[in-house]
C-alpha cells in the first residue's frame, strides 16, 4: 500500500502536470490486499508447492512444515485409543465362553459333592439312632455338607458375575479415557493439519518469502496472495465532485497501454476529507478539500490490473 505522504505527492504531481480530460475525470491508483498466509506453529520449511507469479485455486497446497513430531503423536494417540477401545468391549462382554463353560463344569461338580454328602449325611444319622456310628462322625458329615453348600452357593454367584461383565462404574471410567484420547487425536491431527497450509481462495502468488529448509516462526507469513476481489483502484475526489459520487455508481478506468476501458464499481466513498485547511472554508480553500474513493471490479477484469498503476477514472453519465 501506498504510504499517505506518497499518496498525498502523486495526487500534486498528477494535477500539476497532467489535469484531467473532464471535470468528471480524476487520476488514482491500483490497490492490492494482500493475504499473508502463515502457519500456526513454527517450523522448518519442508516443501514450498508454489512460485512467485503462480496462480492457484482455494484449496491448492501452498507449502508444508516439518511433520515428523506432529505423526508420530497422532499415531501413538491411535494406538493407545484402539488399546482402551479394546478394554472398554472387553469389559462390556464379561468373561470368555470357555471361561463361563469351565465354571459351569465346577458348579455342576460342586452340586454332585453336595448330592453325595447329603445322603452319606442321612445315612450316618440311621447308623447314629441304632448306635452303630459315634456323635463325632455324624457332626464330621454334616460340616462337610455345610462347606459343600456353601461352595455351591459362591460358584452359582461367579457364574453369574461372569455372565454379566465388568462393574458399571469401571466400565464408565474406561469410557471417559476412551472419550479423552479422542480428544486428544482430534487436536493432534488439528496440529499436523497446521504443518499445511492451502489457498483461502482463487489468487496471485504475489511472493513467497522463504525458501525449503529455513525456519519459520508461528505466524510469520510464507506465502503472499492476491486474490482478483482484493484487486481495487483508489481515486482522491475534489470536493465539488464528491456530491455527484454514490456507492454503487458505476465507472470508466483507463489505463496507459490499454485502449479499451475496464468497467468499474464505487465500492466506498469516504466520509472525511484527506486534507483539511487550517481556515474556516471559504469557497477557495474548499477547492482543496479531497475525497478518497474506492472502485471495486469484477475478477476477470481484476486480474489485468497491477498494485501501484496508475489509471484514469471518469464519472457520471455515459460511463
Amino acid at each position: 500500500m501506498l504510504p499517505g505522504a506518497a499518496v498525498a505527492l502523486f495526487s500534486l504531481i498528477a494535477g500539476c502536470n497532467s489535469a484531467p480530460s473532464s471535470s468528471n475525470t480524476v487520476q488514482g491508483y491500483v490497490e492490492g490486499e494482500f493475504v499473508y498466509v502463515a502457519p500456526t506453529s513454527p517450523g522448518r520449511l519442508d516443501t514450498l508447492f508454489v512460485q512467485r507469479g503462480s496462480q492457484v485455486k482455494a484449496g491448492d497446497p501452498l507449502f508444508e512444515l516439518e511433520n515428523v513430531q506432529e505423526k508420530t503423536v497422532r499415531d501413538e494417540t491411535k494406538m493407545r485409543l484402539a488399546q482402551i477401545r479394546a478394554e472398554v468391549a472387553d469389559a462390556r462382554k464379561g468373561k470368555r465362553p470357555a471361561e463361563i463353560d469351565s465354571s459351569i463344569a465346577q458348579l455342576n461338580q460342586a452340586r454332585t459333592a453336595l448330592q453325595l454328602s447329603e445322603k452319606e449325611l442321612v445315612r450316618l444319622e440311621r447308623l447314629l439312632t441304632a448306635k452303630v456310628v459315634p456323635v463325632q462322625d455324624v457332626d464330621q458329615m454334616r460340616s462337610r455338607r455345610d462347606q459343600d453348600r456353601q461352595r455351591v452357593a459362591q460358584l452359582e454367584a461367579e457364574l453369574v458375575t461372569a455372565k454379566l461383565g465388568s462393574r458399571s462404574d469401571r466400565i464408565a471410567a474406561t469410557e471417559a479415557n476412551a472419550h479423552s484420547l479422542e480428544a486428544t487425536l482430534t487436536r493432534s491431527e488439528w496440529d499436523l493439519a497446521q504443518k499445511r497450509q492451502t489457498a483461502p481462495a482463487d489468487g496471485l502468488v504475489f511472493d513467497t518469502l522463504y525458501r525449503a529448509g529455513e525456519w519459520i516462526a508461528a505466524g510469520r507469513p510464507a506465502v503472499v496472495l492476491l486474490p482478483p476481489l482484493n484487486i481495487k483502484v483508489r481515486v482522491f475526489v475534489p470536493e465539488p465532485l464528491i456530491a455527484s459520487i454514490h456507492q454503487g455508481d458505476k465507472v470508466r478506468v483507463t489505463v496507459d497501454g490499454v485502449k479499451t476501458a475496464f468497467a468499474g464499481t464505487v465500492n466506498f466513498v469516504s466520509p472525511q476529507a484527506e486534507y483539511t485547511p487550517p481556515v474556516i472554508y471559504s469557497r477557495e480553500n474548499r477547492q482543496k478539500l479531497m475525497y478518497m474513493v474506492e472502485l471495486g471490479f469484477d475478477p476477470a477484469t481484476a486480474v489485468k490490473l497491477h498494485p501501484g498503476q496508475p489509471v484514469d477514472v471518469r464519472f457520471g453519465p455515459g460511463t
